[in-house]
């Protein structure tokens, strides 16, 4: 039997944290380490616990982490579950009053955490926050989305934020002060305990990508606000979990996309994008063949490939990270 986060609180904590960070790894060794080793040398002042859940790696991760850092709990799959199911499978075993999601190719920059827990204190009815995420050359990333739509799937997404940077915030502007949001890139968020309790855990249906988009919209539905703190700054290595693995990680982010459309908008929407975004593949496919000279253009088309073909087999469930057995970008 499932226990839910509320049945967990009311049966199992036993001591009193104010942070419980979890760290979903597959096969991110050397990056999991470095994210540990951040919240270890940048939290000072809270009682926090690290829960990090092991997604069936073979690279040597959990001996590794064991060694390094010995007070961190290990929850261990045999086989990669994906990253909702297994931030769940950590929730019930959470006992802080904040849980931290933090990813294995981030980092905490100093007095990060302390900016989003004052702010969190301070601002009693926000469900969410998040900081801005950095590139390691100091410049911006885009931490903020709005909700998915037909126009932030089938249009440039660069050139909304600049036509529409009020409707569609961005890396672009200039934001001094907090500011509340639609959505926020879960590399780094603090997420109220209370707001769970009312909401729910993550929609495990989503196996990689959007995860936290959908949260983001529970949260909204239910009056919790979701907020941007600039302050609070976390340097993200972007995608270096999902790099491991492009192709399949590209059919999980599709994949997500249709199902974030089915739950929130029903399927007459979600066939509308899935049409568009076939169609732009189509296009991307020609428009990269004529430059199959190139090796990056040459790389580019057979990911659009890859795509239509999945696409043109109906989207069959049996593709993408999920059945990916072992694979590792990590070179220490």
């Amino acid at each position: 039997m499932r226990i839910s986060f509320v049945d967990h609180k009311r049966q199992y904590r036993k001591i009193k944290v104010e942070l419980s960070f979890i760290l979903v790894n597959w096969n991110t060794k050397g990056l999991i380490l470095e994210a540990l080793r951040s919240i270890v040398d940048t939290v000072h002042g809270y009682g926090y616990e690290i829960l990090v859940v092991d997604n069936g790696s073979k690279d040597g991760s959990p001996e590794a982490i064991s060694k390094a850092f010995p007070q961190v709990r290990l929850i261990l799959n045999n086989r990669n579950h994906g990253f909702a199911r297994a931030v769940n499978q950590a929730l019930v075993q959470a006992t802080g009053s904040y849980i931290v999601l933090l990813n294995s190719d981030a980092r905490l920059m100093e007095g990060a955490i302390q900016a989003l827990v004052a702010f969190m204190e301070k601002e009693t009815d926000v469900g969410i926050a998040g900081g801005q995420l950095i590139n390691a050359d100091g410049s911006r990333q885009n931490s903020i989305a709005p909700f998915p739509s037909l126009a932030t799937e089938l249009l440039n997404k660069r050139l909304l934020r600049t036509l529409f940077p009020h409707q569609y915030p961005g890396k672009e502007g200039n934001y001094p002060y907090p500011i509340d949001v639609d959505s926020l890139v879960g590399a780094c968020i603090i997420v109220r305990c209370q707001a769970i309790e009312e909401v729910g855990n993550l929609d495990d249906g989503y196996f990689f990508f959007m995860e936290e988009t959908d949260w983001c919209f529970r949260m909204r539905e239910k009056g919790w606000r979701i907020s941007f703190v600039p302050g609070a700054q976390i340097l993200h290595l972007q995608g270096a979990s999902a790099s491991m693995a492009k192709a399949e990680a590209r059919i999980e982010y599709y994949r997500s996309r249709y199902r974030f459309f089915i739950t929130w908008y029903g399927r007459g929407k979600a066939v509308l994008l899935k049409a568009g975004l076939v169609l732009r593949l189509v296009g991307e496919v020609a428009i990269n063949s004529s430059l199959f000279w190139n090796k990056r253009y040459r790389e580019r088309w057979r990911g659009y490939c890859r795509l239509l073909l999945w696409h043109l087999r109906f989207c069959p469930s049996n593709e993408g990270l999920r059945e990916v057995k072992y694979v590792t970008t990590d070179q220490r």
